[in-house]
C-alpha cells in the first residue's frame, strides 16, 4: 500500500475538542468512576478519584460533557447545590431506576473541570425544566458581579464565577428528551437559547439538539430555522455488531462476523457527517456551526451479572479498532467536525477507564486516546494514494513534528505501507503502537497490561519514503521531524 503525503498543501485545523469525553449520571461512571466522596479511602481530591484524574490528564481531555444524555433533560440543577446533607433526592429513571443523593453537582463537576484543567459542556433540560431554570443556571455558574444567583453561588462557597465554554440546549429532544417534532424543538430552541445569557466577556457556545443518527429532515428543519441562534448542531451514532438494539452482540467472545460488522457500522460515521454536512453547507456555507458528535462508541449487550441499566461493557483490542476508525473519519471532516464526546467516560459503553473499588485499569480504548494525542490542534495532511481493505490511516503536522497514525484491523494478515512525501526526509523521532494476538483481548483488574502501548520498531527509514510493516490488529502512530 502506497500513501503519498502532501505536507506543502494548506490543511484544517484538527480541533482538540474532538478528543473529548462524555459523562453521564449513568451506571458507575460518575459514583465510583469520578465521584467517591471527601471521606472516602480511595484518595481524592475534594471527593474526586485522583487515580482516575491522573489518567485522563495523561491522554490531554480537553473537554467533559455533563450531565447527560437522557438524564439531563430531568435534571434540576438546584438540587444538587448547597451543603450535601440538605440536598434533595432524584431517580434516575433512565438508568436503572437508581434513586441518586446528588452528591455530585454543579460545584463537583466544576471541580473535576478544575483538576483536568479542560473545558466545560454542561447540557440544560429542555424536556422537563423551563427558561427561568435554565437562564438561572448559567447566571450562577458564570455571573461575577452582583446578582441573586451569583450570590447563592456565594454562599454555597464558590466566589468566582466559573468559565463555562459549551452548553446545550437540550439532549435527544426527538427521544427520551421530549418527543418532540423538530419543527417545535426548532421553536423551543429559538427561545431558550435567548436566555442563554452572556454574564461576563465570554461568549457562550451554544450547540442545539441535533438528529438521531441518519434523520436527515431533523437537520434540513433545525438548520433551516434556527442555524443564526446556534454555533453547534449535534449528532449521535453508535454502532451495534448486529444492529438489534435487543441483542446487540457480546463485548467478549464474539463471533468473528462481529469484528467486522461493528467496525463496518462504526464506518457509516463517514456516510452521516457527510450527508449531515451537505444539508448545513446549504444553510453554512461558512461552516460557521459546528457538527458536534456529542455521543459516539460501541454499544454491546451489558456484561452478564452486572445491572442492565448501567451499561457496564468490557472493552477489548476491537475497540481500539473502532476509536481508531472513527478519529480518523473526525479528522476527514475537521473542517465541520468541531468536537466529538465518546461514551462515555469511565465504566460505561466504550470507556476510557473501568474502576472496581479501588483498583483502576486503562481500556484499549485509552490507549489509542493516547497515541492519537499528537493530532489534537494540529493541521490536517492531505494525502493521495492506494487504498486497502482494513487499513486507515490519518496524518496531521504540528509544533515542527508530521504524526502518522495508521490502523491494521485485519485479523489475520499484516500489512506492508511505504509512506512518502516529495520535500524531505523522514526522521522518526518516536514511534509506538497496540496489538494482540487475540480479537476479544482485554485488559482485567487482574491482568491491566494485556493491552498497553508499546515502542514500535516495525520500519524502514530511506530518506523521502517511510515502510511501515503493521502486524494485524494493530494501532501505531509514528512522529517524524516535518523538514
Amino acid at each position: 500500500m502506497q500513501v503519498n503525503l502532501l505536507l506543502d498543501k494548506q490543511g484544517p485545523t484538527i480541533s482538540k475538542y474532538i478528543y473529548g469525553q462524555f459523562a453521564e449520571h449513568l451506571g458507575r461512571c460518575i459514583y465510583e468512576g469520578v465521584w467517591v466522596g471527601k471521606d472516602s479511602d480511595i484518595p481524592n481530591v475534594n471527593g474526586i478519584r485522583k487515580d482516575v484524574v491522573a489518567a485522563l490528564k495523561n491522554i490531554q481531555v480537553p473537554v467533559v460533557r455533563w450531565p447527560g444524555g437522557c438524564f439531563a433533560d430531568e435534571y434540576h440543577w438546584k438540587d444538587g447545590i448547597g451543603p450535601v446533607e440538605n440536598r434533595s433526592t432524584i431517580v434516575n429513571t433512565h438508568w436503572g431506576g437508581v434513586t441518586e443523593n446528588n452528591h455530585f453537582g454543579t460545584h463537583e463537576f466544576l471541580e473535576l473541570i478544575r483538576q483536568l484543567e479542560c473545558e466545560a459542556y454542561v447540557n440544560g433540560n429542555v424536556g422537563s425544566g423551563n427558561v427561568q431554570e435554565m437562564q438561572e443556571w448559567v447566571e450562577y455558574m458564570t455571573m461575577n458581579g452582583e446578582s441573586p444567583m451569583a450570590n447563592l453561588r456565594r454562599e454555597n462557597g464558590q466566589e468566582e464565577a466559573w468559565k463555562v465554554e459549551f452548553f446545550g440546549v437540550g439532549n435527544e429532544n426527538w427521544g427520551c428528551g421530549g418527543n418532540m417534532r423538530p419543527e417545535y424543538y426548532a421553536d423551543l430552541y429559538r427561545r431558550y437559547q435567548t436566555y442563554v445569557r452572556k454574564y461576563g466577556e465570554h461568549n457562550i457556545y451554544k450547540i442545539a439538539c441535533g438528529p438521531n443518527v441518519d434523520d436527515y429532515n431533523w437537520t434540513e428543519v433545525l438548520m433551516k430555522n434556527a442555524a443564526r441562534f446556534m454555533d453547534g448542531l449535534s449528532l449521535h451514532h453508535y454502532s451495534i455488531p448486529t444492529r438489534v438494539w435487543q441483542d446487540k452482540g457480546n463485548a467478549l467472545n464474539f463471533p468473528e462476523e462481529q469484528w467486522y460488522s461493528v467496525l463496518e457500522h462504526a464506518q457509516y460515521m463517514d456516510e452521516l457527517i457527510t450527508k449531515h454536512s451537505t444539508i448545513m453547507d446549504k444553510y453554512d456555507p461558512e461552516k460557521r456551526v459546528g457538527l458536534i458528535v456529542d455521543e459516539w462508541g460501541s454499544w454491546y449487550n451489558v456484561e452478564p451479572g452486572t445491572n442492565p441499566g448501567f451499561l457496564y461493557q468490557q472493552n477489548t483490542i476491537r475497540d481500539a479498532m473502532l476509536a481508531a476508525i472513527t478519529l480518523n473519519i473526525f479528522h476527514k471532516h475537521a473542517d465541520r467536525v468541531h468536537m466529538a464526546n465518546i461514551a462515555q467516560m469511565v465504566n460505561v459503553l466504550q470507556s476510557m477507564i473501568l474502576t472496581e473499588g479501588e483498583k483502576m485499569i486503562k481500556t484499549p480504548t485509552y490507549h489509542v486516546f493516547d497515541l492519537y494525542k499528537h493530532h489534537q490542534d494540529a493541521e490536517l495532511v492531505d494525502s493521495y494514494g492506494d487504498e486497502s481493505n482494513h487499513v486507515t490511516y490519518t496524518a496531521s503536522k504540528k509544533d515542527g513534528k508530521l504524526t502518522v497514525s495508521l490502523c491494521n484491523y485485519d485479523l489475520t494478515e499484516t500489512r506492508e505501507i511505504t509512506l512518502s512525501r516529495k520535500e524531505g526526509e523522514f526522521v522518526v523521532v518516536e514511534a509506538e503502537y497496540i496489538t494482540a494476538n487475540t480479537m476479544d483481548a482485554h485488559n482485567t483488574f487482574e491482568q491491566p497490561d494485556v493491552v498497553a502501548k508499546k515502542e514500535f520498531t516495525s520500519y524502514i527509514m530511506e530518506k523521502d519514503t517511510l515502510k511501515v510493516t503493521l502486524a494485524p490488529m494493530s494501532v501505531a502512530s509514528i512522529v517524524t521531524k516535518v523538514n
